[in-house]
C-alpha cells in the first residue's frame, strides 16, 4: 500500500487525464455491447452537453487544485484532522479510512444537501434532467455545482486531515465509480445486488435518477453504499420501472440544449412529484 500512496502523492496530470478519458471510453464501448436500455438516440449529439460540462468540471478542479494541495499540506504540518488524531495506523488502514470519509464529505454530504436546499437543487437539476442516462451523464454538472462540490471536498480534506496522496486516490476512484454507476450497462440483478452491499452499484444509483419522489431523494452515495444504508437514504426500485429525468421539468428537447442547461439553475423552483400522491 505504500507504493500506492507514493504513486498518488505525485500522480502526473497526464495520468489523471488518462483515467478520465480512459474510463469514459471503456464504459462507452461497454454500453454498446451490454446495454441496459436500448435508447433511440444519436449518442454523440446526446453526449455533447454532457462532455462540455465534464470539461468545465475538469477546468474548475484544476484551477482550484492548489487549494486542495495547500490544505492537505497544512493539516499534515499541523497534525490536524481526524486521521491525525487517531492512534497510529498502517498506510493501508489510513487509505481505506481516508477514502471512506472523503466519500462522505466530498460526495454523499453535498449530494444530500443539494437535494434539500431549493437553490442548490436548481443547480443540481442539470444532472437530473438527462433523459438518457449513460456514462457521459456522470460529470454532467453545471459549473456552479462543480464549485459547490469542490468546496465540500476541500472542507472534507480539512476536517479529515487528509494527505494529498489520499485526496488524489479518492478523486481517481470517484471518477471511475461515477462513470460506472451511470453507464448504461446491464449486469445480472443478483451480482448488482451483492455489489450494492459494499459499493454503489449501477442499479442502485439509477434508482436515484428516477423522475419521481421518494426515489429521486435516495441513494446519494458515490463509491460506498454504507452511507445510504447507515443514514436511511437507501431505496430499491426494480430497474425495469425506472423513468429518467425529473417529472416537473419534462421537456427533453430543452433538457438537451446546452444554453438552456446553463440557464436551468435560474428558473423557478419546482419540486418533483411524490409518487404517493399520484
Amino acid at each position: 500500500m505504500d507504493a500506492v500512496f507514493n504513486y498518488f502523492e505525485n500522480i502526473p496530470s497526464l495520468h489523471r487525464s488518462i483515467i478520465l478519458v480512459g474510463g469514459i471510453t471503456f464504459f462507452w464501448l461497454l454500453e454498446g455491447a451490454l446495454p441496459l436500455f436500448r435508447f433511440r438516440y444519436h449518442k454523440w449529439k446526446h453526449a455533447f452537453p454532457n462532455l462540455f460540462f465534464t470539461a468545465t468540471t475538469v477546468v474548475i478542479n484544476f484551477a482550484l487544485a492548489f487549494l486542495l494541495l495547500n490544505t492537505a499540506d497544512w493539516v499534515q504540518a499541523n497534525d490536524f484532522g481526524i486521521l491525525n488524531w487517531l492512534p497510529e495506523m498502517s498506510t493501508g488502514m489510513k487509505i481505506v479510512l481516508g477514502v471512506l470519509l472523503l466519500d462522505f464529505f466530498g460526495a454523499y454530504l453535498p449530494h444530500f444537501v443539494e437535494h434539500k436546499v431549493k437553490p442548490l437543487w436548481m443547480v443540481h437539476l442539470v444532472h437530473h434532467t438527462d433523459h438518457k442516462v449513460d456514462t457521459t451523464t456522470a460529470n454532467r454538472h453545471h459549473p456552479l455545482e462543480s464549485m459547490i462540490r469542490f468546496t465540500f471536498t476541500l472542507f472534507g480534506v480539512f476536517v479529515i486531515g487528509t494527505p494529498i496522496a489520499i485526496v488524489m486516490l479518492y478523486q481517481s476512484m470517484s471518477l471511475i465509480f461515477t462513470q460506472f454507476t451511470h453507464a448504461n450497462i446491464k449486469m445480472s440483478k443478483r451480482l448488482d445486488k451483492i455489489l450494492s452491499y459494499v459499493i454503489v452499484s449501477p442499479d442502485m444509483h439509477k434508482v436515484h435518477h428516477h423522475n419521481l419522489l421518494p426515489y429521486t431523494d435516495s441513494n446519494y452515495g458515490n463509491i460506498f453504499s454504507i452511507w445510504d444504508r447507515l443514514l436511511g437514504t437507501y431505496l430499491y426500485l426494480d430497474r425495469e420501472k425506472i423513468v429518467y429525468g425529473v417529472d416537473t421539468f419534462p421537456d427533453e428537447k430543452i433538457n438537451s440544449n446546452l444554453w438552456e442547461l446553463l440557464k436551468q439553475p435560474f428558473q423557478k423552483y419546482k419540486k418533483p412529484t411524490n409518487i404517493d400522491h399520484l
